[in-house]
């Protein structure tokens, strides 16, 4: 047996360490240094209402009048991603994403539509332990996708025998919640399970565990002599092995979450509209803020080494009540895409500010879509394809796929679930391809379609081998100044500039001391491309500079008088 699960809370989230012969390996042993968060969507999300249509507008409001977003005329109205995209990939968010909007625009953000698997059947359960374990509708594996990347990728080391050690004290995978899901097993484990309530008395809870401290008879059970070497007398020996190590896991992730310093960046708490009572609180900000400690440690390296992390935010399975009746944009789910936006946009910051943000990938997951039409609750019912979304500064920012086919009742497969793994196993954790291909999701699910009716398995941009300037590329053909003029200029100026969202929009004319002596424009514009004249008549030649600032971005570029 090869796995453990030890369930306790830190920081008032509750955990569980993944512990095994691989898992606890790989800190010590990876040529990088990266990190992949997986965020659980519980439920089956709408990706319908998060991605609304632009293109097919009306078709996607005759299919779900009474949970339609509004398109405009609405105070809170969806918010259109990206003016640069092909028409038939346009889609605005919904208004309580402004969070995903903005990491979008900085360049932190794919998105893939129409994510799913050959025979989805809208199963919760089924759904959950597919996705987990990379199969097929048909494949029953008793392991999960990351437990055989890891298994696969390093030295075989012994655990519990060889763990933990100088070089790795850390667990290599840490659970939020009280599950234990099948994403991190690996063939044939029994996860063990210990519960302890908070950082301050986690650790001396552990050490005072029955058991720990023996007088010669050993309370947990230890088997008479006879049995020792019988099948039982092992697996019991494995268990108490494996609690013996939670001690030690325990305690070291105790103290380097003490040793952490508080977010300096505020974490959205509640959502600030109207939502039933239950979707108020946001369950998925602590768990990010936790992770974040985690892996700063106090700085200077200090952090866990550890390398998959999942965490969970359920409420999606939205059959009735998914938006209050007297307001499509408010309600459980707008709660939900409030929680998993701000929370992600406070989490990149926390990174930046803790010197993290080149480390970390956030990619989601939901067992399922939901229906392209509504019911008669307010609701949608189970679905198919959905739409993923991936957060970092190691992202291929933009978007992949197109608006699903609204005539039909289902959102149609574009790319099969695993084609999203497989390149960021490739692309972000840099494993090879013979890996992937052969011993964690046992087909070619880089290049080639490999399962008829799943999907289109070309190569997918999704992260970065190497971070380089791709999001700075991203920015600049969605954002900033174009050339004026004409330059040298005598009496009229052209200045053009591009922007990607509606936002205030301020062009200044400063002297060469960087004194402002003409404001050309200061108003809101729509996103796009936009041209305003202005004269210079009244300026004495010489050398100036014109500049422009919109949302987070200020750029300056120069331009010459002549008389």
């Amino acid at each position: 047996m090869s796995l453990a699960a030890i369930p306790f809370t830190l920081g008032g989230v509750p955990m569980k360490l993944m512990a095994d012969n691989a898992l606890t390996r790989m800190a010590s042993q990876s040529t990088n240094d990266r990190v992949l968060i997986i965020l659980q969507m519980l439920g089956g999300n709408d990706g319908l209402n998060t991605l609304i249509p632009v293109k097919d507008y009306d078709l996607y409001y005759s299919r779900r009048a009474n949970i339609a977003i509004p398109a405009k005329n609405s105070l809170r109205k969806m918010i259109m991603l990206d003016s640069t995209l092909a028409s038939d990939a346009q889609v605005g968010l919904h208004p309580d994403m402004i969070g995903a909007k903005d990491l979008y625009d900085r360049g932190r953000v794919a998105i893939v539509q129409g994510v799913s698997y050959k025979n989805n059947n809208g199963s919760h359960f089924r759904g959950r332990d597919i996705n987990f374990m990379g199969g097929s509708f048909n494949d029953y594996f008793s392991s999960g996708w990351v437990g055989r990347y890891l298994e696969q990728e390093f030295a075989p080391k012994l655990y519990p025998d060889d763990f933990p050690n100088a070089d790795m004290l850390d667990p290599l995978a840490i659970e939020m919640g009280s599950e234990v899901t099948l994403i991190f097993h690996q063939s044939n484990n029994i996860p063990v399970s210990l519960s302890i309530s908070d950082p301050e008395g986690f650790a001396a809870l552990v050490n005072g565990l029955e058991g720990f401290q023996d007088q010669g008879i050993d309370p947990r059970g230890y088997p008479p002599t006879a049995l020792m070497n019988s099948p039982y007398g092992k697996e019991l020996n494995w268990i108490l092995g494996l609690e013996g190590k939670s001690k030690d896991y325990a305690q070291r992730l105790y103290d380097v979450y003490k040793k952490s310093s508080p977010s300096t960046v505020t974490y959205p708490e509640k959502y600030p509209f109207n939502a039933p009572a239950g979707s108020l609180q946001n369950g998925l900000t602590s768990q990010l803020q936790l992770i974040a400690r985690l892996l700063d440690g106090g700085g200077a390296g200090q952090g866990v080494k550890t390398k998959v992390f999942l965490v969970k935010i359920g409420g999606f399975d939205t059959h009735a009540s998914q938006v209050e009746n007297y307001d499509t944009t408010m309600g459980v789910h707008a709660a939900l895409m409030y929680h998993i936006s701000a929370g992600m946009q406070a989490f990149q910051a926390d990174l930046r500010a803790r010197g993290l943000e080149d480390r970390v990938l956030t990619v989601t997951t939901s067992e399922f879509g939901r229906r392209i039409h509504s019911n008669g609750s307010y609701g949608t019912d189970h679905g198919t394809g959905g739409s993923v979304y991936i957060f970092g500064l190691g992202v291929q920012p933009g978007m992949v796929g197109k608006v699903p086919d609204l005539t039909q009742d289902n959102v149609e497969i574009q790319y099969d679930y695993r084609q999203i793994y497989a390149n960021i196993l490739k692309d972000w954790m840099l494993v090879s391809e013979s890996t992937i291909n052969n011993d964690i999701f046992f087909k070619n699910f880089l290049n080639g379609p490999k399962e008829e009716g799943s999907g289109n398995y070309d190569y997918l941009p999704l992260a970065q081998q190497v971070i380089t300037g791709v999001n700075e590329s991203f920015i600049n053909a969605r954002f900033g100044q174009l050339e004026c003029y004409p330059n040298p200029a005598k009496d009229l100026v052209n200045f053009s500039f591009l922007t990607n969202n509606t936002s205030q929009v301020q062009l200044d004319l400063l002297d060469a001391k960087g004194n402002v002596v003409s404001n050309v424009l200061n108003e809101q514009r729509e996103a796009g491309k936009h041209e305003v004249q202005a004269s210079v008549t009244e300026l004495s030649a010489g050398l100036y500079f014109y500049q422009l600032k919109t949302g987070f971005v200020k750029e300056s570029k120069k331009l010459v008088i002549v008389r």
